[in-house]
């Protein structure tokens, strides 16, 4: 089956009421809900849709099989990584606390207490190959306890420990032509991961060619046994180099120049989060953390900034806006940004609106210039923002790079974003009201909350009869269709302008008992693009019954080839007992 995102309506999409956002990634259309609801709509569309719940699995491999191949590459460290960030967050901020508590306690460090707790805090760091390569296995497939067992070969007692090999003489093994140092691979994380996908390929094939008598004995010894051979012959030595090399070549880009390579970073690092690349630099700050004693991740606070950043220029635009729907999403994005979850902050609003994320951008480049040139770091990965205190190496530097970063973003996203812009044609001036029609309206919906009347007058047919299978299966609510005598939609009764759609055709408007109401010109109208509709309301309205909403032009519709059929929906029709249709006699399709 072929998908086509291009069928979707997203701009209609992004005016339902209780949607943040809208945002196409990896072949995927994310609708962004908010949390206390988003698990709500999920099984409504279910029941709709009479499909059954995907797991979590079988989401990331549906859009994963969409990817090109280098961003399938790059996917990698992040599915490896994100699983074990509960543990090296943990780690890393005990570390910064019990070092904290170190300096500020004079002889604290010669406890027994700060050895306990540094023992504690800096378990993970030790033993990360083995975490590695347990997380590595499940990703690949494999055996999470062979994976373990490569990751524990790695870093073996008998095996020199990396951080202390430069001050000892390393014996060597002899093994055909192969002079294998006896040296273990502390603070390596790239010779584990692809130690493991070796071991995940070679299992999966004699899996496949063992026989099943004697597999459970076969496959797990030949497995390990041939993985150990050329991980430490082959794998090891060469990626552990290229391993360092990466890692000089990291902080040589963010120190070089006098931080220039960090403000170059602080910029692009949001771009790497829109398109889900942003895990691919655990594999960096794993291996700075790892380089041994005191060994700081620097590039945490490029993060830092960019984020915060973020959180500043998603601030401007709830403070800025005036539609209390903007603010509704901004304002609780900003937060989250605030504490290192920016997912809301971009794509809900910044992103969507753009010159938001822009000036985020900005600001995240000089707020990480200036911490590359004040020489932050930090004792973890993983933490960013305001939670990022705990483990930053220099806290009222670190509050001055911050109050910078989301201070320029601030400032420049205020000037630089209006709102009649991110909201398009919604913010263009109301058009001198037409005159409203003589005749009183007529109810054409009746349930236990009241009546709904109708918008337009002319000829009503129940919603099975509407020309649009969406419509007639009612699947957005019972109601009816109103072949219009004229070019006018009134409201239905006294209530609020819920939403309104950028190509200015259909509105939604909350009454009493909260009955929601859709009213929607025509059919497939929204390839108008606004042409030929004139919107008289603005989310947000207080309107009365009869006050006109919409103006359209038959003629128009007629000459685009559309039905002008004006589609009254009650959206939550199955919340009310006694639904009644007031339907007219039966007749054709007046404009076809």
């Amino acid at each position: 089956m072929t998908v086509d995102n291009s069928k979707i309506d997203k701009e209609a999409l992004e005016d339902v009421d209780g949607v943040k956002g809208i945002f196409e990634s990896n072949g995927q259309i994310q609708i962004i809900i908010g949390t206390g609801t988003v698990n709500k709509v999920y099984d409504e569309f279910l029941d709709i849709a009479g499909m059954t719940a995907a797991t979590k699995d079988d989401v990331k491999a549906a859009a994963a099989a969409q990817m090109p191949w280098w961003k399938k590459l790059l996917k990698i460290p992040g599915d490896v990584f994100v699983p074990i960030l509960p543990a090296i967050v943990a780690s890393g901020l005990m570390m910064g606390l019990v070092e904290a508590l170190g300096k500020a306690i004079p002889g604290f460090a010669s406890t027994d207490w700060y050895g306990f707790l540094d023992m504690v805090a800096n378990t993970a760091f030790a033993f990360l190959p083995v975490l590695v390569a347990v997380s590595a296995s499940r990703v690949f497939g494999g055996n999470t306890f062979l994976g373990a067992v490569i990751g524990l070969l790695m870093i073996h007692t008998n095996l020199i420990n990396a951080w202390s090999a430069g001050s000892v003489e390393i014996p060597v093994w002899h093994l055909f032509f192969f002079n294998v140092p006896q040296v273990g691979y502390q603070g390596h994380v790239i010779p584990v991961i692809l130690a493991v996908y070796l071991m995940c390929v070679i299992e999966k094939w004699l899996h496949k060619h063992v026989p099943e008598v004697i597999d459970l004995f076969v496959t797990p010894l030949c497995t390990v046994l041939a993985t150990a051979f050329v991980t430490f012959t082959i794998i090891g030595p060469i990626f552990s180099t290229v391993e360092t090399w990466v890692l000089n070549g990291a902080q040589t880009l963010i120190t070089v120049g006098f931080g220039v390579g960090s403000l170059v970073m602080g910029a692009i690092y949001p771009l790497t989060v829109v398109m889900g690349l942003h895990h691919m630099y655990n594999v960096i700050e794993a291996g700075m953390l790892s380089a041994g004693d005191g060994a700081l991740n620097i590039w945490m606070p490029i993060a830092s900034a960019a984020n915060f950043a973020q959180f500043g220029a998603c601030l401007a635009v709830a403070v800025k806006a005036r539609s209390q729907k903007t603010k509704a999403v901004a304002l609780p994005s900003s937060l989250s940004a605030s504490l290192g979850i920016t997912e809301p902050a971009i794509f809900g609003v910044n992103f969507r609106f753009m010159k938001p994320f822009v000036a985020g951008m900005i600001g995240g480049a000089i707020g990480a210039w200036f911490g590359s040139i004040t020489h932050l770091g930090a004792s973890t990965y993983g933490v960013t923002g305001i939670p990022g205190l705990l483990a930053i190496n220099n806290v009222p530097v670190y509050c001055i790079e911050l109050l910078i970063s989301a201070g320029v973003a601030f400032v420049i996203a205020w000037f630089i974003w209006k709102e009649d812009e991110a909201d398009g044609k919604k913010g263009e001036q109301k058009a001198a009201e037409p005159d409203v029609p003589a005749e009183p309206q007529k109810p054409v919906i009746s349930c236990s909350a009241g009546e709904i009347l109708a918008p337009v007058p002319g000829k009503v047919i129940s919603y099975t009869e509407i020309p649009d299978e969406t419509f007639a299966s009612g699947a957005l609510g019972s109601g009816v269709g109103i072949w219009p005598e004229n070019g006018i939609v009134v409201a239905p009764f006294d209530g609020e302008i819920s939403s309104v759609t950028d190509t200015r055709h259909a509105v939604g408007i909350t009454g009493p008992d909260d009955m929601e109401v859709l009213i929607h010109v025509g059919v497939d109208t929204v390839a108008m693009n606004g042409d030929g509709f004139e919107c008289l309301v603005n989310e947000g309205d207080t309107v009365k019954a009869g006050q006109p909403l919409i103006k359209f032009n038959r003629d128009k519709i007629k000459a685009a080839k559309h039905p002008d059929v004006v589609v009254v929906l009650l959206t939550n029709s199955d919340d009310y007992e006694n639904v009644d249709l007031k339907v007219s006699e039966s007749f054709c399709q007046p404009n076809t």
